[in-house]
């Protein structure tokens, strides 16, 4: 028996390891995935009724349209990090999809998104900027494509007479809560372009009963969530390797500052019916999460090489996409008088 035979065992364990683990690692995304379209299958069938159940076949179908918009937009995010990644050589992980259970309470969109995992240190600025820009970008273009595609398809208004009745009623909604989705520059500018003459459009009331237009714009939400120029974000990484570390931490301490008086004013409003509908209390919580978890400090990178102008103007552009998908006020609830 070879002096070495041991090892040789040892080596090729040590392989079979990695093997087995990459297999378990793959099925892991594979079960996330198909347990998420899932999750945002049941939950879209819920917005667009409108109701919680029952879970009948026809009832689930209804959030197959959903569900598809939601992923194709998760799903081009993360694989705009994943594949900047491997351009650049840095080791991640596929999309980890993270989905929640469709159960009926405010604002469940049947998943919270999802995320890939660098395993190796990204080398360069260049790197960790095209990184963090390639997610948004193709998230946003992701978004467009579902929300021309909703604006040009927008059902008439017996779509909206088969889920409520009474839509015309005196009396719709007066013993409810109506649920009303902000409005974005984006979201305006594209009633102006596809909406036109008597056309029915929906009210922001009613938005999430089309799941197009419902996807979209929580598309939008998310895009503009995750380019604030904060720490770890995606924005954060932007401003970070185009700015220089003291510019971003200016930079984010200002934007904290700005959601953190979003959340306060939303926060007001809710206590105590100041009726200037500016402001929305999750702000003020996502203000908290970017301070205690994600910080707002962007951790150093040791190269002082300077982004050409190409990657600046897709830098900019990107925080030209942060304000025409942002919404000071994106959720609010009204008692109807």
């Amino acid at each position: 028996m070879p002096d070495n035979y041991q090892n040789i065992i040892e080596d090729g364990d040590d392989v079979f390891k990695k093997h087995r683990d990459n297999k378990e690692n793959y099925s892991l995304h594979i079960g996330l995935f198909i347990i998420t379209f899932i999750t945002t299958t049941f939950a879209g069938a819920q917005w667009i009724s409108g109701q919680p159940g029952p879970y009948q076949i026809s009832f689930i179908l209804k959030g197959l349209p959903y569900s598809f918009s939601i992923m194709f937009i998760i799903s081009c995010h993360e694989f705009g990090h994943y594949f900047a990644s491997v351009f650049h050589k840095v080791k991640a992980t596929l999309p980890y999809y993270i989905p929640f259970p469709p159960v009926p309470i405010f604002l469940n969109f049947g998943t919270m998104g999802a995320v890939i995992k660098t395993k190796s240190v990204v080398p360069s600025k260049k790197a960790m900027f095209d990184i963090g820009i390639a997610g948004p970008l193709a998230g946003f273009v992701a978004c467009l494509i579902v929300l021309v595609y909703g604006f040009t398809h927008v059902p008439g208004i017996d779509y909206l007479l088969a889920i409520h009745p009474d839509y015309f009623s005196p009396n719709y909604s007066k013993n409810g809560l109506d649920l009303i989705f902000g409005n974005t520059i984006l979201f305006s500018l594209f009633k102006l372009i596809f909406i036109h003459g008597s056309k029915f459009f929906p009210p922001m009331s009613e938005i999430y009963h089309y799941p197009y237009l419902c996807v979209g714009w929580f598309g939008l939400f998310i895009t503009s969530m995750n380019m604030i120029p904060v720490g770890q974000l995606d924005g954060g990484h932007i401003a970070y390797t185009m700015f220089g570390e003291k510019k971003h931490f200016n930079i984010a301490l200002i934007s904290f500052v700005i959601l953190a008086a979003l959340g306060l004013m939303g926060l007001l409003e809710g206590l105590f019916d100041l009726n200037y509908s500016t402001g929305w209390v999750g702000w003020l919580l996502w203000a908290l999460v970017l301070l205690l978890v994600i910080k707002l400090k962007h951790p150093p990178i040791q190269d002082d090489e300077e982004l050409d102008t190409k990657r600046k103007f897709l830098g900019y552009l990107s925080f030209f996409i942060l304000i025409i998908s942002f919404s000071a006020t994106p959720f609010a609830i009204v008692i109807p008088k």
